[in-house]
């Protein structure tokens, strides 16, 4: 028994428009143009499931489907329109980049298991998806990517991602494993966030 791909569908259209929400803010925060809002959005919003499309070894969906390209424009848009009303709230980037990185971590993870990959290889995908938008935003806008220097965003999105594995691997495909997913997602990156919680770095002389 497989997750209802439909709700699958929506979930990656739901993510699809937050992170390109944060990639827009951000661009917006850089003092980017129309068209550079539009590309960060596109960026953050796709690039991670394109990557993860590419390593199963399917056409990626973003190609396949009008509905991304819809949900990742209509959200570069509200940014450039609407991103003073945005920024107003000074977290709005990491709360929407913490929506998208749940979201596409348990989308990434059911995708591979769809696919007939192994619970650890799902995982791996699972954060793939959510993370990589969010490295190369940071890339482009000539920043450390967060994952890197920051312990609480990619494990997030590794627990999240383990979520409806672990169900699945128990023998059950529940949707309600996958929200669950991502709410665990959601809640450990931004409680790290508010408390600064990060991994061991090493010390330095």
């Amino acid at each position: 028994m497989e997750i209802d791909p439909l709700f699958i569908l929506v979930l990656n259209l739901l993510g699809t428009f937050v992170f390109g929400l944060s990639g827009g803010l951000a661009a917006v925060r850089a003092n980017l143009d129309l068209f550079g809002v539009l590309v960060l959005a596109a960026v953050v919003a796709l690039a991670g499931g394109i990557a993860r499309d590419v390593l199963i070894g399917t056409p990626p969906a973003t190609f396949r489907d009008w509905r991304y390209l819809a949900a990742v424009t209509a959200a570069g848009l509200v940014c450039f329109f609407a991103g003073h009303v945005l920024e107003r709230v000074e977290s709005s980037v990491t709360v929407f980049d913490a929506l998208g990185l749940g979201l596409f971590a348990v989308t990434g993870a059911s995708k591979a298991l769809q696919f007939g990959l192994g619970p650890a290889q799902a995982i791996i995908l699972g954060a793939v998806t959510g993370i990589g938008g969010g490295m190369l935003r940071d890339v482009l806008l000539r920043e450390v990517p967060a994952v890197l220097r920051e312990g609480l965003y990619a494990v997030p999105a590794l627990l999240g991602a383990a979520v409806p594995v672990v169900a699945h691997r128990a023998g059950s495909s529940s949707a309600v494993f996958a929200v669950a997913g991502a709410v665990v997602c959601i809640v450990v990156r931004l409680v790290g966030w508010k408390y600064q919680v990060n991994a061991p770095t090493p010390k330095r002389r």
